[in-house]
């Protein structure tokens, strides 16, 4: 054989080799389902258990923000049922084999004698990081009849956790990378107060107790039909908080309903009287409990799920004690540049006026707090708009005392008293497109807006109760309101506010923004992380979160990107909500993951917009819902594993223009070989009437194939791009020598090709 045919060959079977990690690895993507205890002390060390899938051969750990650094420990693998048989009758042959003396000491010292030589015989069935206290651990676990067996957190891995003394305190992402892919991200807090893990048993028959003063932060976790018990001091005069975090911390469950564990708080006295109770804070699912202690002594701290459900994924942390905790402020948001003066209501807090300088000059929405370190205050959303702000004026509440107002405004209020309406007048001109938008729900506000907009005469142009902000991902009940309209003539015009159940209290603040359409958009990128090959090519998905009849196209472009790294059909078509594009990885591997950022600009009248897409993770809720929740990073880890993959270029220059009962062929170059005689290729979500026909390889390397567009399906108009998974049919010798039947194998991804559905001829230039 000449060296050129072999190093064909050889490079041949490493592309096959490739192929072969590449789609097992589309099947292994390691997934993170929960950390238990989600969180530790600033300066602290300690040992934590992720329960995941895929979890096996963690190469890294990372961890967003300053001061954490994670180690692995071990990783224990679910046992088959020949395992478990295995081990239980070397358990027992053990057991037997120990002298009478030795069977009848103590159950516990009995097992630490024959441990060594169980643990000897674990690792010799290739269980290396089995012992006999994890194998006890297991049992118990498989023996409760309430417990539901789940994969996707089955595989468990032990970290040892390092804080250091100058952490940051708050969120953070932890993220593992496996030979595999890269997880999705789990939040894991820093705090400054004393940990405590729960005792089991610790139920209505005994508590664990929370020794020493508080504050301190309770961390467990909640089984099927589990009632976790705290007993605690409490002196007369206290102010006490128990906040939880469960929801929190895994904001969405796919398969329970409603869709995240319903915590429910209850204190009880030294006499077992039920003093106080909480099943949620206002629309927030974690509960916030708040007493008033009447006399010093011993107090009983309960958390359950709402309906008694339970699994290892059932996380919690409980901060308990005199801690600041902010209810509302007022007003809900401020102007950008400019000074704001605000007013906080809540327990504990050092004080309840906030002096905030705004020097941002961009709109949106920041949190704030109360106090600095570990007397810092829960965090709280605030908005900033570059509009101008007025205050409402009492009383307004009705058509004949309506506040005049002059547009563009926005109005800082409140919903004083229960049944209170604000009613606001201004001047409007004939073909004025008008939109009044609240912001109280989404604040923190637990009003529930509704709107209205009449003439002057009374009667309704338009009104709304909810409105869906698709960007709000951790929101799902959307109780702000909208209305957009096009005045029919020149005049005056009321915009009434209100609550829908006629709540109203010092609380119920809103922010009502009132002015012409502003079209713009925001943009979400899906997933958040990203682990590829070398060289390889990776589908995402870019949403556009379209506002006020924004509806032009958005070019998408990487900012300082690594050399690489490059975008293909980033572009989101005009009138469009998301775009499925691909990304094509370097083929040098950086040392470190990427975060990479992503921008999207279009042109809104005469401005030229950019805006940063914000990474998110697609999560589902109680088998149904898709939410985009936001991370931190949008993280790229290029593997070195598989280096080879076929160079595949698509040759079109230009968007592919497709018309219904017409075909079009496309040529990719790429390696050329026997083992790529003919691949087979799939559209990934093809849009409707679209299909791959005919595959015709090219001696030179590389093939064509033909696209079709079906007149009976096909809707010209539509715009997209085409995501393409190539394959091949291949079979091989086992160790054995005998021929195994042939599997596909993936090839990868081709990258993303722009098309278009056309009226009548396609164009045949692009051939």
């Amino acid at each position: 054989m000449s060296s050129l045919l072999r190093s064909r060959a050889v490079m041949l079977a490493a592309v096959l080799s490739a192929a072969v990690s590449g789609a097992w690895a589309q099947d292994r993507i390691p997934n993170v389902g929960y950390i238990y205890p989600a969180g530790g002390r600033v300066g602290s060390s300690f040992e934590v258990t992720v329960g995941g899938q895929h979890l096996q051969g963690v190469t890294d750990v990372y961890v967003s923000g300053r001061g954490v650094k994670a180690e692995v420990v071990k990783y224990v693998k679910p046992l088959s049922r020949k395992q478990i048989n295995e081990l239980r009758k070397k358990l027992a042959m053990l057991q037997k084999a120990l002298p009478a003396s030795a069977r009848r000491k103590p159950y516990r010292l009995r097992f630490v004698s024959i441990a060594p030589k169980f643990n000897a015989f674990a690792k010799e069935m290739g269980l290396k990081d089995m012992d006999l206290k994890t194998y006890f651990e297991l049992m118990k676990k498989l023996k409760d009849p309430k417990r539901q067996p789940n994969a996707q957190i089955a595989e468990l891995v032990t970290l040892r956790i390092k804080i250091s003394s100058d952490a940051e305190p708050g969120q953070h992402e932890l993220r593992f990378k496996t030979s595999w892919g890269l997880s999705n991200p789990r939040l894991f807090q820093v705090a400054g107060f004393r940990e405590y893990r729960e005792t089991e048993p610790n139920n209505k028959d005994a508590d664990s107790a929370i020794t020493g003063s508080l504050p301190a932060i309770i961390n467990g976790q909640i089984m099927p039909g589990d009632v976790d018990r705290f007993e605690f001091q409490a002196t007369k005069g206290m102010r006490l908080v128990a906040s939880a975090e469960a929801r929190e911390l895994i904001p969405y469950l796919a398969d329970a309903v409603p869709g995240w564990f319903q915590a429910t708080l209850a204190l009880y006295d030294d006499k077992g009287n039920r003093v106080a109770y909480a099943d949620d804070y206002r629309f927030h699912p974690d509960p916030v409990l708040r007493y008033l202690v009447p006399e010093t002594g011993k107090y009983v701290l309960e958390i359950k799920d709402a309906i008694y459900r339970g699994r290892e994924d059932f996380v919690y942390r409980i901060t308990l004690g005199a801690t600041p905790f902010v209810t509302s402020i007022f007003p809900l948001g401020g102007r950008t540049g400019a000074k704001a003066d605000i007013q906080a209501s809540g327990w504990n807090l050092p004080t309840d006026r906030i002096a905030l300088n705004n020097k941002s000059k961009e709109s949106g929405v920041r949190s704030i707090s109360i106090g600095k370190g570990r007397r810092a205050s829960n965090r709280i959303p605030f908005a900033l708009d570059d509009l101008p702000e007025c205050r409402d004026a009492e009383p307004n509440n009705n058509k004949s005392a309506a506040q005049k107002i002059k547009l563009p405004v926005i109005v800082n209020g409140r919903m004083d008293r229960p049944g209170d309406w604000d009613v606001f007048s201004f001047k409007g001109r004939a073909g004025d497109e008008i939109v009044a938008r609240v912001q109280a729900r989404s604040l923190g506000s637990p009003m529930d807006s509704m709107l209205k907009l009449t003439d002057a005469a009374g009667k309704v142009l338009a009104a709304n109760d909810d409105y869906e902000d698709k960007g709000a991902g951790l929101i799902t009940h959307h109780a702000d309101s909208m209305v957009s309209i096009k005045l029919p003539a020149d005049g005056t015009y009321m915009l009434h506010l209100g609550d829908t159940q006629s709540k109203g209290g010092s609380d119920c603040g809103y922010r009502l923004r009132i002015g012409s359409r502003q079209p713009d958009f925001a943009l979400r990128v899906v997933p958040s992380g990203i682990s590829a090959r070398m060289g390889t090519v990776v589908p995402i998905t870019v949403y556009a979160l379209r506002k006020d009849g924004f509806s032009d196209s958005i070019s998408l472009e990487l900012v300082d990107a690594p050399s690489g790294f490059l975008l293909s059909g980033a572009r989101i078509p005009a009138g469009q909500d998301k775009v499925r594009l691909t990304l094509t990885v370097p083929f040098r591997a950086p040392e470190a993951p990427v975060n990479l950022k992503l921008t999207g600009r279009s042109v809104i009248g005469r401005r030229k917009v950019t805006r940063q897409a914000v990474p998110a993770e697609d999560m589902m809720q109680a088998f149904l819902y898709r939410h985009l929740v936001t991370a931190e990073n949008w993280m790229v880890v290029v593997s070195k594993k598989g280096r080879w993959s076929p160079p595949w270029k698509v040759m079109n220059f230009r968007p592919i223009r497709l018309a219904p009962g017409e075909t079009t062929r496309i040529r990719v170059s790429g390696v050329k070989g026997p083992g790529f005689a003919k691949p087979s290729l799939e559209l990934s979500s093809p849009p409707e009437g679209v299909a791959i026909g005919k595959i015709t390889t090219e001696a030179r390397g590389g093939f064509t194939f033909e696209v079709t567009a079906d007149p009976a399906k096909a809707k010209p108009g539509v715009k997209g791009n085409l995501i393409v998974n190539a394959s091949v049919m291949r079979s091989w010798k086992g160790k054995d020598g005998k021929k195994r039947p042939a599997r596909r194998i993936s090839l990868g991804v081709l990258p993303a090709m722009p098309f278009e559905i056309v009226p009548g001829a396609p164009d045949k230039s692009q051939e």
